[in-house]
This record gives structure tokens, sequence and C-alpha cells, in this order.
């Protein structure tokens, strides 16, 4: 891990976000890319020499100030931190800086909210998750450790999902956490017997890793849904971290049927992190 994204909108939840890219960086000598999207509008940015664009000026200058300040942190000491600043309307093109710039991961803080406002709709973590071709970690409260020792990496084992699971298994190897891999059965008729999930897991890991030494790192729950049964492994676990996969720019439309990963993100209490199908 290289570069590691932070997109900056000068909320505590961004604050927690590049403390948590902080920890990272100092334990893989990464450098964090401090991002700042100044939303200015496209009048104020394409006009000519008038009132219009001295304006722009003054908001550009105003906010590198402020930026500035931002990333005076203690925390930040030792850190190589590159201040970025983009004349962005939408968060979405954070993804055209991490190609830019060929990032490893993207942080971003959210608020969460236990359940009663959720955390992905309508918001920026949601609009840079969906348009991400590299991992999201999304941080909900100020991060401590941040040692991601131990990972739930939850899975249908379907072939859709084989990519991103290759992709988890790379960059959690370079952290040097622990996968265990859940798949949760539901009572009704997505119902599997245990021979029938075996096989199903069999295949997919010999196309994904070309054998079945992680027969063993798969563990099968059963609980009344996707959602509480990755919850309550993860708590059973003492995981230190929750991965999912998302379609992108379909929506975030887990691998599972519904909005799995939206609802882990919005209620889990440990980090997660997003990996694109």
């Amino acid at each position: 891990m290289k570069k590691i994204i932070v997109p900056i909108d000068f909320s505590i939840h961004s604050e927690y976000a590049l403390e948590a890219a902080a920890i990272l960086a100092r334990k893989h000598n990464a450098e964090i890319l401090a991002l700042h999207m100044l939303e200015l509008s496209n009048a104020l940015i394409s006009e000519d020499m008038n009132s219009k664009q001295a304006e722009a000026v003054f908001y550009l200058k105003l906010a590198e100030q402020k930026f500035t300040e931002f990333l005076e942190k203690p925390f930040l000491e030792g850190v190589d931190v590159t201040p970025i600043v983009k004349h962005f309307k939408v968060f979405s093109e954070v993804n055209d800086v991490a190609k830019e710039h060929n990032a490893d991961l993207i942080v971003m803080g959210s608020h969460g909210s236990s359940g009663i406002k959720e955390v992905f709709i309508g918001s920026n973590t949601e609009k840079v998750v969906r348009h991400s071709d590299i991992p999201v970690l999304v941080i909900k409260h100020n991060p401590i450790l941040m040692d991601f020792e131990k990972v739930v990496f939850a899975s249908d084992f379907s072939k859709e999902a084989i990519k991103p699971y290759i992709n988890a298994s790379s960059l959690f190897k370079k952290l040097g956490a622990k996968v265990h891999l859940v798949y949760v059965n539901l009572p009704g008729s997505s119902f599997k017997s245990s021979s029938e999930i075996e096989i199903k897991v069999a295949d997919f890991l010999k196309v994904a890793d070309g054998n079945l030494d992680n027969m063993n790192n798969v563990h099968y729950v059963n609980d009344y849904s996707i959602e509480q049964g990755i919850l309550n492994f993860a708590s059973a676990e003492n995981a230190d971290l929750v991965a999912v996969a998302t379609h992108g720019r379909k929506g975030l439309a887990h691998f599972f049927e519904g909005s799995i990963s939206e609802d882990i993100a919005n209620h889990s209490v440990l980090p997660v992190m997003t990996f694109r199908i």
C-alpha cells in the first residue's frame, strides 16, 4: 500500500478518516493524498476576468487556507501528506483522482446513525463507493488501533464474487490480516444443505485461489437475514473489520439480494471496507 486518498469536507467524520489513514500510512510507509473538493459553480470557474472570477479566486484561497489549518493535526506528524484541491461538484469524481495517482485505498468518514438515518442514502460516501474502482474504507468513529488482524469477508461464492474476493485477499495479505470467509444460510427457498454449500465453496475456491487451502477458513452461519448473520459472526469472532462487495455504478446492490452492503455499513460498529464487483 503506497497511496491513500482521504476526501476532506472539514467535518469531524473526515477528521476520523484522516486519523485512520494516518495510522495505516505509518504502518505501511504510505502517502496520504488529502483531497478537498471545492464545489464552485460553473459560472464562477468558467467566466472571463470579471467580478465572478475574482469571487472564485477568493473562495479558492479561503478554502486553501482552511484546508492548510485542517491538516495541522498532531497525528499527522511524520506522515507524508499531499494536499489536493479540486474544482469538483460531485464526490463521484474522487475515482478520477485515484486513477491519476494510482492510489490503493480511499478512506472516508461517515456519521452512521445506528439505523435512524441511513449513512449511504444520498451521502457523499455512497457516491464515492458507487464510482470507486479501488477499495473504500468507511470509518464512523474515532479510530483507536486500526489493527486489522482479523477480517470477516462475506460472500455468496458466486462467479461474480470472485473478483472482489481476489482483490480483498491481495489487500488483506499486504495488511497482514487473517481473513475469515462467511456464508450466511437463510431459512426458506434459499436454504442449502451443508453438502450443497461445500460443493459451491469448493468450486469457487478452485477458480479464485487455484486450490482448496482456504476451505478451513470458510464459516457457515444460519440466521434470519444476511446482515444479521454477518454482523453476529463478526461480533462472535471479535473481528476488526467487515468487508463486503458492491456493484459500483449499477448501484449498491450487493451480490446478495437486496442492499446488504448499505445495511452493514449503516449498522456495523466496526469499520467496513467495500470492494467493487
